[in-house]
Protein backbone atom coordinates (compact mmCIF):
# COMPACT_ATOMS: atom_id res chain seq x y z
CA UNK A 1 0.00 0.00 0.00
CA UNK A 2 1.39 3.03 -1.20
CA UNK A 3 1.83 5.96 1.34
CA UNK A 4 -1.23 8.42 1.59
CA UNK A 5 0.94 11.56 1.79
CA UNK A 6 2.55 12.60 -1.85
CA UNK A 7 6.12 13.48 -1.33
CA UNK A 8 7.12 17.15 -1.65
CA UNK A 9 9.65 19.75 -0.37
CA UNK A 10 9.27 22.63 1.79
CA UNK A 11 9.79 25.44 -0.79
CA UNK A 12 6.96 23.92 -3.02
CA UNK A 13 4.32 23.95 0.36
CA UNK A 14 5.44 27.48 1.25
CA UNK A 15 7.63 26.26 4.07
CA UNK A 16 10.97 28.11 4.60
CA UNK A 17 13.57 25.54 4.47
CA UNK A 18 16.17 26.59 7.01
CA UNK A 19 14.32 26.43 10.29
CA UNK A 20 14.09 22.38 9.46
CA UNK A 21 16.99 22.34 8.88
CA UNK A 22 18.06 23.40 12.15
CA UNK A 23 15.76 21.49 13.53
CA UNK A 24 17.34 18.04 11.99
CA UNK A 25 20.58 19.28 13.26
CA UNK A 26 19.14 19.99 16.59
CA UNK A 27 18.29 16.25 16.55
CA UNK A 28 21.18 14.76 15.57
CA UNK A 29 22.91 17.14 17.89
CA UNK A 30 20.94 15.63 20.73
CA UNK A 31 21.80 11.72 19.01
CA UNK A 32 25.53 12.86 19.44
CA UNK A 33 25.15 14.32 22.91
CA UNK A 34 23.72 10.80 23.96
CA UNK A 35 20.41 12.02 25.10
CA UNK A 36 18.59 9.07 23.02
CA UNK A 37 19.56 6.65 20.77
CA UNK A 38 17.57 7.37 17.63
CA UNK A 39 14.46 9.49 16.15
CA UNK A 40 11.97 10.14 13.51
CA UNK A 41 10.89 13.42 12.26
CA UNK A 42 7.67 14.18 9.65
CA UNK A 43 6.31 17.50 8.79
CA UNK A 44 3.23 17.89 6.15
CA UNK A 45 1.24 20.56 4.79
CA UNK A 46 -1.61 20.74 2.62
CA UNK A 47 -1.94 16.78 1.76
CA UNK A 48 1.67 16.41 1.22
CA UNK A 49 4.59 15.72 2.64
CA UNK A 50 7.38 18.44 3.11
CA UNK A 51 9.90 16.28 5.52
CA UNK A 52 10.54 12.82 6.57
CA UNK A 53 14.14 11.57 8.34
CA UNK A 54 14.99 8.79 10.65
CA UNK A 55 17.99 9.32 12.84
CA UNK A 56 20.38 7.21 14.63
CA UNK A 57 19.79 3.58 16.10
CA UNK A 58 16.39 1.90 16.58
CA UNK A 59 17.76 -0.44 18.89
CA UNK A 60 21.10 -0.12 20.76
CA UNK A 61 22.21 -3.81 21.26
CA UNK A 62 22.61 -5.21 18.69
CA UNK A 63 22.56 -2.27 16.58
CA UNK A 64 19.80 -1.34 14.63
CA UNK A 65 19.78 2.01 12.30
CA UNK A 66 16.40 3.70 12.28
CA UNK A 67 14.87 3.68 9.06
CA UNK A 68 11.74 5.17 7.61
CA UNK A 69 10.23 1.86 8.38
CA UNK A 70 10.71 2.10 11.84
CA UNK A 71 7.91 2.23 14.61
CA UNK A 72 8.08 3.86 17.34
CA UNK A 73 6.48 3.52 20.60
CA UNK A 74 4.30 6.54 20.63
CA UNK A 75 3.31 6.41 24.71
CA UNK A 76 0.40 9.03 24.96
CA UNK A 77 0.31 9.96 21.45
CA UNK A 78 -2.10 6.89 20.85
CA UNK A 79 -4.53 8.29 23.19
CA UNK A 80 -5.99 11.10 20.18
CA UNK A 81 -5.99 7.91 18.32
CA UNK A 82 -7.90 6.11 20.41
CA UNK A 83 -10.40 9.46 20.88
CA UNK A 84 -10.74 9.42 17.28
CA UNK A 85 -12.73 5.97 17.34
CA UNK A 86 -15.10 7.58 20.33
CA UNK A 87 -15.27 10.46 17.78
CA UNK A 88 -16.72 8.18 15.28
CA UNK A 89 -19.31 6.80 17.49
CA UNK A 90 -20.84 9.91 18.12
CA UNK A 91 -20.94 11.10 14.82
CA UNK A 92 -22.68 7.53 13.72
CA UNK A 93 -25.20 8.96 16.58
CA UNK A 94 -24.43 5.52 18.72
CA UNK A 95 -23.07 7.80 21.01
CA UNK A 96 -23.11 11.14 22.64
CA UNK A 97 -20.73 13.20 24.39
CA UNK A 98 -23.00 14.07 27.01
CA UNK A 99 -23.63 10.33 27.81
CA UNK A 100 -22.80 9.16 31.23
CA UNK A 101 -20.34 5.82 30.58
CA UNK A 102 -22.71 4.09 32.95
CA UNK A 103 -25.65 4.18 30.17
CA UNK A 104 -23.14 2.55 27.94
CA UNK A 105 -21.94 -0.09 30.54
CA UNK A 106 -24.29 -0.10 33.62
CA UNK A 107 -21.46 -1.32 35.78
CA UNK A 108 -19.30 1.31 35.45
CA UNK A 109 -21.57 3.09 37.85
CA UNK A 110 -20.67 1.57 41.06
CA UNK A 111 -18.29 3.09 43.68
CA UNK A 112 -19.78 6.74 42.78
CA UNK A 113 -18.89 6.84 38.80
CA UNK A 114 -22.80 6.89 37.81
CA UNK A 115 -22.47 10.46 36.35
CA UNK A 116 -19.26 10.84 34.51
CA UNK A 117 -19.73 11.62 31.28
CA UNK A 118 -17.51 10.91 28.21
CA UNK A 119 -16.55 14.62 27.40
CA UNK A 120 -15.69 14.01 31.48
CA UNK A 121 -13.59 11.12 30.66
CA UNK A 122 -11.61 12.12 27.88
CA UNK A 123 -10.97 15.77 29.34
CA UNK A 124 -9.31 14.77 32.19
CA UNK A 125 -11.85 15.32 34.76
CA UNK A 126 -12.94 12.06 35.25
CA UNK A 127 -11.87 12.02 39.09
CA UNK A 128 -9.61 8.52 38.82
CA UNK A 129 -6.64 8.99 37.71
CA UNK A 130 -4.30 6.49 39.14
CA UNK A 131 -6.90 3.71 38.60
CA UNK A 132 -4.75 0.62 37.60
CA UNK A 133 -5.61 -1.90 34.66
CA UNK A 134 -3.24 -4.58 35.50
CA UNK A 135 -1.49 -7.08 32.70
CA UNK A 136 -3.69 -9.95 32.73
CA UNK A 137 -6.81 -7.28 31.58
CA UNK A 138 -4.80 -6.89 27.98
CA UNK A 139 -6.56 -9.98 26.68
CA UNK A 140 -9.31 -10.58 28.73
CA UNK A 141 -12.35 -8.24 27.90
CA UNK A 142 -14.34 -9.67 30.74
CA UNK A 143 -11.53 -9.14 33.32
CA UNK A 144 -10.91 -5.53 31.57
CA UNK A 145 -14.82 -4.51 31.96
CA UNK A 146 -14.93 -5.78 35.19
CA UNK A 147 -11.77 -3.92 36.29
CA UNK A 148 -12.47 -0.41 35.11
CA UNK A 149 -15.83 -0.56 36.47
CA UNK A 150 -14.46 -1.32 39.50
CA UNK A 151 -12.51 1.88 39.79
CA UNK A 152 -12.93 4.19 43.02
CA UNK A 153 -12.58 7.81 42.87
CA UNK A 154 -10.59 9.88 43.82
CA UNK A 155 -12.09 13.21 43.94
CA UNK A 156 -15.38 14.34 42.72
CA UNK A 157 -15.59 14.13 38.84
CA UNK A 158 -15.39 17.46 36.97
CA UNK A 159 -14.26 19.27 40.52
CA UNK A 160 -10.31 19.08 39.07
CA UNK A 161 -8.40 18.64 35.34
CA UNK A 162 -5.79 16.16 36.48
CA UNK A 163 -3.93 14.36 33.61
CA UNK A 164 -5.15 10.37 33.40
CA UNK A 165 -1.75 8.92 31.98
CA UNK A 166 -3.94 5.33 31.40
CA UNK A 167 -7.15 4.59 33.24
CA UNK A 168 -9.45 7.19 31.02
CA UNK A 169 -8.45 5.63 28.23
CA UNK A 170 -9.01 1.87 29.35
CA UNK A 171 -11.97 3.03 29.99
CA UNK A 172 -12.86 4.62 26.43
CA UNK A 173 -11.50 0.91 25.02
CA UNK A 174 -14.26 -0.58 26.98
CA UNK A 175 -16.76 1.64 25.59
CA UNK A 176 -15.78 1.15 22.92
CA UNK A 177 -16.36 -2.41 23.15
CA UNK A 178 -19.46 -2.41 24.46
CA UNK A 179 -20.92 -0.39 22.04
CA UNK A 180 -19.53 -1.94 18.69
CA UNK A 181 -19.31 -5.27 20.46
CA UNK A 182 -15.50 -5.39 18.80
CA UNK A 183 -12.31 -5.40 20.38
CA UNK A 184 -11.13 -1.93 20.44
CA UNK A 185 -8.22 -2.80 18.60
CA UNK A 186 -9.67 -3.78 15.90
CA UNK A 187 -12.55 -1.27 15.61
CA UNK A 188 -9.54 1.20 15.89
CA UNK A 189 -7.40 -0.40 13.11
CA UNK A 190 -10.28 -1.02 10.78
CA UNK A 191 -12.49 2.53 11.16
CA UNK A 192 -9.58 4.58 11.59
CA UNK A 193 -6.15 3.65 10.60
CA UNK A 194 -6.78 1.44 7.56
CA UNK A 195 -9.55 3.96 6.11
CA UNK A 196 -6.64 6.70 6.21
CA UNK A 197 -4.26 4.22 4.42
CA UNK A 198 -2.28 3.92 7.34
CA UNK A 199 -2.36 0.71 8.06
CA UNK A 200 1.18 0.19 7.88
CA UNK A 201 1.88 3.35 9.51
CA UNK A 202 -0.07 3.36 12.86
CA UNK A 203 -0.92 0.39 15.13
CA UNK A 204 -3.03 -0.09 18.29
CA UNK A 205 -1.33 -3.95 19.13
CA UNK A 206 1.02 -4.74 17.38
CA UNK A 207 0.97 -7.86 14.48
CA UNK A 208 3.68 -10.17 15.43
CA UNK A 209 4.42 -10.06 11.55
CA UNK A 210 5.30 -6.31 12.44
CA UNK A 211 7.93 -6.70 15.99
CA UNK A 212 11.24 -6.46 13.88
CA UNK A 213 9.94 -3.27 12.48
CA UNK A 214 10.08 -2.11 16.46
CA UNK A 215 12.24 0.62 18.06
CA UNK A 216 12.97 -0.41 21.73
CA UNK A 217 12.56 2.15 24.00
CA UNK A 218 15.21 3.29 27.01
CA UNK A 219 15.52 4.90 29.99
CA UNK A 220 17.74 8.39 29.75
CA UNK A 221 21.57 7.12 29.39
CA UNK A 222 23.34 5.37 32.68
CA UNK A 223 27.51 5.12 32.37
CA UNK A 224 27.07 6.27 28.85
CA UNK A 225 25.09 2.97 28.14
CA UNK A 226 20.91 3.31 27.44
CA UNK A 227 19.08 1.02 29.82
CA UNK A 228 16.11 -0.81 28.12
CA UNK A 229 12.55 -0.41 29.43
CA UNK A 230 11.78 -4.19 30.41
CA UNK A 231 8.00 -3.30 30.64
CA UNK A 232 7.51 -2.25 27.17
CA UNK A 233 10.10 -4.09 25.43
CA UNK A 234 7.64 -6.96 24.98
CA UNK A 235 5.75 -8.70 23.00
CA UNK A 236 2.45 -9.05 25.57
CA UNK A 237 3.06 -4.68 25.63
CA UNK A 238 3.27 -4.74 21.99
CA UNK A 239 0.88 -6.97 21.51
CA UNK A 240 -1.74 -5.15 23.83
CA UNK A 241 -2.41 -1.96 22.16
CA UNK A 242 -2.64 -0.10 25.47
CA UNK A 243 -5.21 2.41 24.25
CA UNK A 244 -3.64 5.76 25.94
CA UNK A 245 -0.07 5.13 25.81
CA UNK A 246 1.05 1.70 24.44
CA UNK A 247 0.45 2.42 19.87
CA UNK A 248 3.14 2.04 18.08
CA UNK A 249 3.99 4.70 14.76
CA UNK A 250 6.22 6.36 12.32
CA UNK A 251 6.41 10.00 12.51
CA UNK A 252 4.96 10.20 8.99
CA UNK A 253 2.00 8.48 9.65
CA UNK A 254 0.98 10.36 12.96
CA UNK A 255 2.06 13.61 10.40
CA UNK A 256 -0.56 12.11 7.99
CA UNK A 257 -3.24 11.25 10.79
CA UNK A 258 -2.41 14.88 12.08
CA UNK A 259 -3.07 16.32 8.28
CA UNK A 260 -6.57 14.90 8.36
CA UNK A 261 -7.23 16.31 11.61
CA UNK A 262 -5.89 19.35 10.16
CA UNK A 263 -7.98 19.28 6.74
CA UNK A 264 -11.01 18.70 9.16
CA UNK A 265 -11.52 14.76 8.94
CA UNK A 266 -10.66 13.61 5.31
CA UNK A 267 -7.09 12.73 3.62
CA UNK A 268 -6.27 12.25 0.15
CA UNK A 269 -10.08 12.34 -0.75
CA UNK A 270 -11.04 10.18 1.84
CA UNK A 271 -13.35 11.36 4.78
CA UNK A 272 -13.40 9.56 8.27
CA UNK A 273 -14.83 12.60 10.15
CA UNK A 274 -17.24 15.77 9.40
CA UNK A 275 -15.10 19.26 10.04
CA UNK A 276 -17.75 19.63 12.47
CA UNK A 277 -16.19 17.48 14.62
CA UNK A 278 -13.13 17.74 14.68
CA UNK A 279 -13.81 21.46 15.81
CA UNK A 280 -15.64 20.41 18.37
CA UNK A 281 -13.09 18.42 19.42
CA UNK A 282 -10.33 20.12 19.42
CA UNK A 283 -12.10 23.22 21.59
CA UNK A 284 -10.46 24.08 24.72
CA UNK A 285 -13.15 22.62 27.27
CA UNK A 286 -10.96 23.41 30.29
CA UNK A 287 -10.18 26.76 29.90
CA UNK A 288 -7.43 28.00 31.71
CA UNK A 289 -7.88 25.68 34.96
CA UNK A 290 -4.45 24.48 36.04
CA UNK A 291 -4.01 20.15 35.24
CA UNK A 292 -2.78 19.40 38.86
CA UNK A 293 -0.37 16.45 36.98
CA UNK A 294 0.89 18.91 34.35
CA UNK A 295 0.91 22.17 36.71
CA UNK A 296 -0.21 24.35 34.30
CA UNK A 297 -3.14 24.88 31.89
CA UNK A 298 -3.05 22.14 29.26
CA UNK A 299 -6.16 23.43 27.45
CA UNK A 300 -8.09 20.30 26.96
CA UNK A 301 -10.32 19.21 24.15
CA UNK A 302 -11.56 16.08 24.13
CA UNK A 303 -8.47 14.03 23.32
CA UNK A 304 -6.02 16.56 22.28
CA UNK A 305 -4.83 19.88 24.08
CA UNK A 306 -4.77 23.34 22.42
CA UNK A 307 -2.18 26.07 22.24
CA UNK A 308 -4.19 28.89 23.88
CA UNK A 309 -2.82 31.99 24.47
CA UNK A 310 -1.41 31.08 28.26
CA UNK A 311 2.52 32.35 28.47
CA UNK A 312 3.76 28.59 28.67
CA UNK A 313 2.96 25.93 26.34
CA UNK A 314 3.83 22.37 26.64
CA UNK A 315 4.90 20.54 23.75
CA UNK A 316 3.14 22.40 20.88
CA UNK A 317 5.59 24.98 21.01
CA UNK A 318 5.06 28.29 22.78
CA UNK A 319 5.18 30.17 19.09
CA UNK A 320 2.10 28.54 17.90
CA UNK A 321 -1.05 29.74 16.96
CA UNK A 322 -3.67 29.53 19.32
CA UNK A 323 -5.56 26.98 17.72
CA UNK A 324 -2.80 24.46 17.08
CA UNK A 325 -3.81 21.00 19.19
CA UNK A 326 -2.01 18.03 19.56
CA UNK A 327 -0.84 15.49 22.18
CA UNK A 328 2.84 14.39 23.62
CA UNK A 329 4.59 10.64 24.53
CA UNK A 330 6.07 10.99 28.05
CA UNK A 331 9.23 11.68 27.65
CA UNK A 332 9.90 10.84 24.48
CA UNK A 333 7.20 12.66 21.39
CA UNK A 334 4.61 15.12 20.39
CA UNK A 335 2.18 15.53 17.37
CA UNK A 336 0.12 18.41 16.47
CA UNK A 337 -1.55 20.03 13.53
CA UNK A 338 -1.63 23.66 13.59
CA UNK A 339 -5.66 23.95 11.52
CA UNK A 340 -4.58 27.47 10.92
CA UNK A 341 -1.45 27.19 8.19
CA UNK A 342 -2.39 23.22 7.66
CA UNK A 343 1.18 21.95 8.90
CA UNK A 344 1.48 18.80 10.83
CA UNK A 345 4.17 17.56 12.56
CA UNK A 346 5.35 14.43 14.55
CA UNK A 347 8.57 13.45 16.47
CA UNK A 348 9.48 10.23 18.15
CA UNK A 349 12.22 9.04 19.73
CA UNK A 350 13.23 6.12 21.75
CA UNK A 351 14.35 7.03 25.25
CA UNK A 352 12.16 7.94 27.96
CA UNK A 353 13.79 11.16 28.70
CA UNK A 354 13.11 13.37 31.80
CA UNK A 355 10.44 15.95 31.66
CA UNK A 356 12.83 18.70 31.93
CA UNK A 357 15.07 17.59 28.82
CA UNK A 358 11.80 16.08 26.80
CA UNK A 359 9.44 20.22 27.29
CA UNK A 360 12.66 22.56 26.57
CA UNK A 361 13.53 19.74 23.95
CA UNK A 362 10.08 20.25 22.55
CA UNK A 363 9.74 23.79 22.59
CA UNK A 364 12.75 24.15 20.32
CA UNK A 365 11.70 21.29 17.79
CA UNK A 366 8.41 22.53 17.82
CA UNK A 367 9.09 26.23 17.48
CA UNK A 368 11.61 25.58 14.67
CA UNK A 369 8.63 23.74 12.90
CA UNK A 370 6.36 26.74 13.31
CA UNK A 371 9.18 29.22 12.18
CA UNK A 372 9.32 27.37 8.69
CA UNK A 373 5.72 28.44 8.05
CA UNK A 374 5.38 31.14 5.45
CA UNK A 375 2.18 32.96 4.52
CA UNK A 376 -0.24 30.85 2.23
Amino acid sequence: MSFPLPESNPEALGLDPRPLERLCATIERHIAEGHHPGAQVAVARHGRLALFRSFGKARVAPDMAADDRTLFLMYSNTKVVTAAAVWMLVEEGLLRFSDPIAQHVPEFAANGKGGITVLQLLTHQGGFPSAVVPEACWADHALLRRTVSDFTLEWTPGSKVQYHPASAHWTAAVLIEAITGRDFRAFIRERVIAPLGLAEEVFVGLPEAELGRAAEIYDPPQEGRFPPRVAENTAAHHAAGIPGGGGYGTARGMAAFYQMLAQGGQLNGVRVLSPRMIEFVTRNFTGDRIDEYMGLPMHRGIGPHSRGEWPVARGLGAIAHPRTFGHGGVGSSYCWADPASGVSFAFFSNCRQTELFHNQRMDVLSNLAHASILPA
